[in-house]
């Protein structure tokens, strides 16, 4: 008999509440991969959920209830949390489509190989001359963005302006 009370004390029963916070867990956890943000949105979203769940609120509810939280965290994570993580001024996910065309830099020696290039948004990008095809250049010479070529800038010599 003593047996038989202790297996039954043992058994966990699982409730919806505890379906949500498993949930929140996983899509938590899931944001670890991500780092945009909408997946900790989410999560909180579902933890939210969970205290609906625990006041007795019917399961229809608690999906009307995960909806409208994901629908009000989601956007708010993406607009207002995100961009205080990201430094001003840097445009991600535009290089290449041509904002950077015409813009002024000046050419970097990268350490381990030596190679001339550029900075654009944070990223070194190896250059040619777009008249002369030379790839290496002195560092700190003034050069003007063309076009991408591949993972190669393609630049012009800016002529170094005299002192009148």
């Amino acid at each position: 008999m003593s047996i038989h009370l202790m297996a039954r004390a043992r058994i966990m029963e699982w409730s919806l509440t505890h379906l949500w916070l498993i949930l929140a867990l996983a899509l938590s956890l899931a944001e670890l991969t991500s780092g945009v943000l909408v997946l900790l949105a989410l999560g909180v979203a579902a933890g939210l959920t969970a205290l609906l769940s625990y006041a007795g609120v019917t399961l229809e509810w608690q999906l009307v209830g995960m909806g409208v939280l994901s629908g009000l965290l989601v956007p708010l994570a993406i607009w207002v949390i995100r961009p205080r993580f990201s430094p001003r001024g840097v445009a991600y996910g535009t290089t290449g489509t041509g904002v950077e065309n015409g813009t002024r830099y000046r050419t970097l020696i990268r350490d381990f190989d030596a190679a001339t290039g550029i900075k654009v948004n944070g990223d070194f990008y190896r250059i040619r001359v777009a008249e002369t095809g030379e790839t290496t250049l002195p560092p700190d010479t003034d050069v003007l963005f063309d076009r991408f070529d591949g993972t190669t800038a393609v630049v012009h010599r800016i002529s170094p302006r005299t002192e009148q």
